[in-house]
């Protein structure tokens, strides 16, 4: 398994939004299923990965499925919200320095997209609220 990947790997089991700082290049991209524009450097990317952790990241989230290349891997995961069986990927992309460029996740089924685009815009309100 790529470095970049255990890395962020340890990151997400943690919940560890700290981590993400030395995991995540300066000009990270980040690529929502549910906004259309990418989001790009390092705090956006945060943000929206630290409301993830909160929305996707339960007791029943797993990868199933990972696919590596030389700077790329997809990691396929499942998770369930409410009931509802959320399946995607998560596509990301590092440089030399094992630190993560590109992240861009894909979701499956029309319902799932719809619950976490829902749950996503209640957490990243419930964080702008607060800071």
């Amino acid at each position: 398994m790529p470095a970049a990947i255990r890395r962020w790997h340890a990151v997400a089991e943690a919940r560890d939004v700290a981590g993400l700082a030395d995991l995540l290049a300066d000009n990270v991209v980040f690529e929502s299923p549910v906004v259309h524009t990418p989001q790009e450097g390092r705090a956006l990317t945060t943000k929206y990965l630290a409301a993830a952790f909160q929305v996707l990241n339960n007791e029943g989230f797993h990868y199933p499925n990972q696919w590596f290349g030389a700077r790329s891997a997809v990691l396929e995961f499942a998770t369930g919200i409410d009931g509802i069986a959320v399946n995607g990927i998560d596509m990301i992309s590092w440089d030399e320095a094992d630190r993560i460029t590109h992240f861009k996740v894909m979701i499956r089924p029309l319902k799932a997209i719809n619950i976490v685009h829902e749950k996503m815009r209640e957490t990243l309100m419930a964080m702008s609220a607060t800071s």
